[in-house]
């Protein structure tokens, strides 16, 4: 299932099936959105291609280590920034982070501000997403194998904390906790739109963070997002309506300081890794009878659910 880059390594980072690592250790799974695809800086960094039984994911998985930390790095739009948003395999790119022994899932994407407060360059780590995104594969589970996770908490509060506290030291202007719309894009919003979007209490708007929160919870998977506030959308009246090269312009001037966080993260994780409540997202949640389950989607489900599934 999985084929490792050409280059030849003795690293000790290459994964196999399930991508198993010991108890009580961290492997933090980072997905880099506009302005990250060249990567986190990682050390002894192995370039690995990991086959997923739900396709194609946005492309090969970078394995290496922060601050003695464990580190798996995927571009969420791939190389280049190719895949637009609603062509994201998400379910594969979970998958695939999942299979080299992920843990914890952090999310780098650039979001836009529907408060006045949270200004352009400065970083918010929402708590709550609205999810209005249409086009895309929102579940690893379906006919012949049902699961229902809870999602009234899709923020992992641990993870959220610690990468909030990162962006501090790291010199990062945060806000903690938000509701983060999740359109389906690739257009921006009208200002109709983001003026509704405000009244129903979003804080910040952005197209990636769904389904990929709802998948990052079916595989036990603590998730967290780290936005950077690129733009104020369109709700302000006197203001010009957003701009790609103004999206870019930012990240281009903030990108430093995201990594920069990103490293402080891993300074700041404690030697053993304590387990959390995502861990065990799917105790409950399977509901389809051992008996009547489809055989080849819990072959599929291997990485995902094996857990509860093998049990």
């Amino acid at each position: 299932m999985i084929a490792t880059a050409s280059t030849p390594s003795t690293s000790s980072w290459r994964v196999s099936l399930r991508g198993r690592v010991p108890d009580g250790t961290w492997c933090i799974g980072v997905i880099g959105g506009s302005g990250l695809a060249d990567g986190i800086g990682l050390e002894d960094a192995q370039e690995i291609a990991v086959a997923s039984p739900f396709g194609e994911p946005s492309g090969p998985v970078t394995i290496g280590s922060l601050a003695g930390v464990r580190f798996a790095f995927l571009a969420r739009h791939g190389k280049g920034h190719r895949i637009p948003p609603s062509a994201i395999n998400f379910r594969a790119n979970i998958d695939v982070l999942k299979r080299c022994g992920v843990t914890d899932v952090l999310a780098l994407s650039a979001i836009g501000s529907l408060r006045e407060e949270l200004q352009p360059g400065h970083f918010v780590v929402p708590d709550q997403f609205i999810d209005r995104t249409m086009r895309r594969e929102c579940s690893f589970f379906g006919p012949g194998l049902v699961a229902h996770v809870s999602m009234a908490d899709p923020v992992c509060p641990r993870l959220a904390g610690l990468v909030t506290d990162a962006a501090q030291r790291a010199g990062a202007s945060v806000h903690r906790g938000g509701c983060y719309l999740a359109m389906e894009g690739p257009q921006f919003s009208s200002r109709a739109e983001s003026r509704m979007y405000r009244q129903w209490g979003a804080d910040v708007i952005g197209m990636t963070a769904m389904p990929e929160a709802r998948l990052a919870r079916e595989a036990e998977l603590p998730y967290a997002v780290l936005g950077m506030v690129t733009d104020y959308d369109a709700w302000r009246e006197s203001e010009a309506g957003v701009e790609a090269d103004d999206v870019i312009a930012v990240m281009t001037a903030n990108v430093a300081l995201a990594r920069a966080a990103v490293l402080r993260l891993a300074e700041a994780l404690s030697e053993r890794r304590k387990p959390a409540a995502a861990d065990r997202a799917l105790d409950h949640a399977v509901m389809t009878a051992p008996s009547q389950r489809d055989p080849q989607l819990a072959a599929r489900l291997d990485a995902v659910a094996g857990r509860v599934l093998r049990s």
